[in-house]
């Protein structure tokens, strides 16, 4: 009885069917503050207020948002109140007034999240 070799076939590379996954992972804590922060922005008069507040290269009274807006003085004041608790915005009252901004660095951690590489 003679033994017969098996044939040696060429093997193809081996490549994962999936990418590796990103190297930069959320952390809990900065999981749910971004998911918190995003969740401000589903309101389309906070995404209004941010994107005017974003755009007017520094601090914006109050009332001069409630025109744009087209909303009334308290509503817009609610809104401002929570991008505030969010991080979003900061606020400073000058005299009888509040005047708001963004926070860069808060706009920058958003846009990283959705950011591709």
């Amino acid at each position: 009885m003679s033994v017969r070799e098996q044939p040696v076939l060429e093997q193809p590379d081996v490549v994962a069917c999936c990418a590796p996954l990103s190297a930069a992972v959320l952390t809990e804590t900065e999981a749910a503050t971004l998911a918190h922060q995003f969740a401000m922005l589903a309101d389309p008069v906070r995404l209004r207020l941010v994107s005017l507040l974003s755009n007017a290269g520094g601090a914006v009274c109050a009332c001069d948002l409630v025109e744009p807006v087209g909303k009334s003085q308290p509503t817009v004041s609610h809104h401002l109140t929570r991008l505030v608790a969010a991080g979003i915005c900061v606020s400073e009252r000058r005299g009888r007034n509040v005047w708001y901004a963004v926070v860069p660095a808060a706009l920058e951690s958003l846009r990283g999240a959705l950011a591709t590489n």
